[in-house]
């Protein structure tokens, strides 16, 4: 009986040893997970449509976010102090007299790669070399919609003023020009990118030119941190038991950003992500995940209308693209991509805008602005995953197409998130379907609001303020203390 015993415990830790070794911890940073990695996974994509051979592509609308980017200021300062908060760790063990084995080798000597670094957040080569790959698949993929000499009218560029997004603009456009031009070995040639004031870009920053968002942000960041309090304790004491180590919370949260910038940006995946499980890496990036659909995506209906400026312009460069069509303008006189370089928090509101990651049900609630459920927890599955809705360099692109004069409908809109056709509810669930279709089932429902009612509106008016969400009750009920249900 004992030896059977014995036999069923090896087994079981040979299943679990098998399950990890096809654990890949740089699948699970959420969204500070590389594009080469997040790109090919196949959550929510689905078998492209047979787009008909006489239908042409006339006009492309891309919303991309940034390539991968170091560490900024503020994080670089965290890492810095957690050098020394890991030597006075292994101080104190050994001054415990805690074996030597049990400590990990390299925590005592560790040193953070930017020691040193006074500026970050600037975009690295990894992700200069991104957006240049993208640049470069997008043209071959629709070769006819950049056929033409290059003229900042045909091909519009805009990203934010942050460099690390104009950065982002110039690696595609040299990916998307690169023997074009006369510049160089390369036959590069010179593009122009735009970019509006940061205070004022209703386009591509709204998030920082809405204040009914911002005071939302700011008052729901606690309530944020209360739900990932107990995932957070939970791993601290596991990982602290599992060392010996007197690991505190901020601790195991500094260890698991210093995790994500390692395997992102160095690929290295053997040190601090190794003092974590896969469970426990599981639940982390849920945590993450957790904040950016609450702040970001569908928690709240606000994260999402107020990027209605930025569906407006893409539908405008729909509409400017029908015009010159129906008027037979020559080439060259009328725009053919507006490309744009932007944020997490521009991309994961447009995705929520169309709807990506939802059923069908959940499409329905979110065109009646209600809220969604949270994603659950692991180990249950969920759609809502940062590493696929906004990794560095991701993107949705919108194409749209013209078919021949005797079909009716004539224009399509074709979807593609990460470079993949995904699945729209608003169109059956297909990534291809007419632009009547398009604009009535996904865009007119939130063209209903204007940005300044939105963002500028006084919410305690209570004619004006929104009914509580579910995740505000439930957070009132589980922390609060009978205060207003809005956090």
């Amino acid at each position: 009986m004992a030896t059977k015993t014995v036999w069923i415990i090896l087994l079981c830790l040979f299943v679990v040893s098998q399950a990890d070794q096809g654990f890949d911890v740089r699948h699970h940073l959420s969204t500070v997970t590389r594009y080469s990695v997040s790109k090919d996974v196949t959550q929510n994509l689905i078998e492209g449509s047979n787009v008909p051979s006489e239908c042409t592509p006339i006009h492309l609308n891309l919303v991309a976010r940034h390539g991968t980017r170091s560490p900024t200021k503020k994080r670089l300062r965290e890492l810095e102090n957690l050098a020394g908060r890991l030597k006075e760790l292994v101080r104190d063990a050994e001054a415990r007299k805690l074996p030597s084995d049990k400590i990990p080798g390299w925590l005592g000597q560790w040193k953070s790669p930017w020691e040193g670094k006074v500026k970050g957040g600037e975009l690295i080569r990894q992700g200069e070399d991104e957006l240049y790959q993208l640049g470069i698949r997008v043209r071959e993929r629709f070769p006819s919609l950049f056929e033409d000499d290059y003229h900042p009218d045909v091909y519009t560029i805009r990203a934010t003023q942050i460099p690390r997004a104009s950065a982002s603009a110039v690696a595609f456009g040299m990916g998307l020009f690169s023997e074009k031009g006369n510049l160089g070995p390369g036959r590069n040639r010179a593009f122009a990118v735009t970019s509006e004031n940061r205070a004022s870009d209703t386009k591509l920053r709204f998030f920082e030119c809405c204040q009914n968002y911002k005071s939302y942000r700011k008052a729901k960041e606690p309530a944020v941190d209360k739900l990932k309090e107990p995932v957070l304790n939970k791993i601290t004491a596991s990982v602290a038991k599992r060392y010996g180590l007197n690991f505190t919370k901020q601790d195991v949260s500094s260890l698991w950003f210093l995790c994500k910038q390692e395997a992102s940006l160095l690929n290295v995946t053997n040190q601090s992500c190794e003092l974590f499980t896969p469970s426990e890496v599981a639940l982390l990036e849920w945590t993450d995940d957790l904040e950016v659909f609450i702040l970001k995506g569908y928690g709240n209906s606000l994260n999402y209308k107020m990027g209605v400026p930025l569906l407006e312009d893409v539908l405008h460069s729909m509409e400017e693209a029908i015009k010159a069509r129906e008027e037979k303008l020559p080439p060259g006189s009328y725009e053919k991509a507006r490309l744009r370089f932007a944020h997490a928090e521009t991309i994961v509101p447009f995705s929520c805008l169309l709807g990506l990651f939802l059923h069908g049900s959940e499409f329905e609630k979110i065109q009646k602005e209600q809220p969604l459920e949270l994603p659950p927890q692991p180990p249950k599955t969920r759609d809502f995953r940062g590493s696929t809705m906004a990794p560095f360099g991701g993107n949705n692109i919108l194409v749209l197409y013209s078919c021949p004069a005797d079909s009716s409908p004539k224009y399509f809109v074709q979807v593609l998130h990460n470079e993949h056709p995904i699945a729209l509810p608003g169109c059956d669930g297909k990534d291809f379907c007419s632009l009547e279709d398009f604009k009535a089932k996904v865009l007119t429902p939130h063209l209903k609001h204007a940005f300044d009612n939105l963002c500028n509106a006084n919410l305690d008016d209570p004619k004006q303020k929104p009914a509580p969400s579910k995740l505000s009750i439930l957070l009132s009920w589980l922390y609060g203390s009978g205060q207003d249900t809005e956090l």
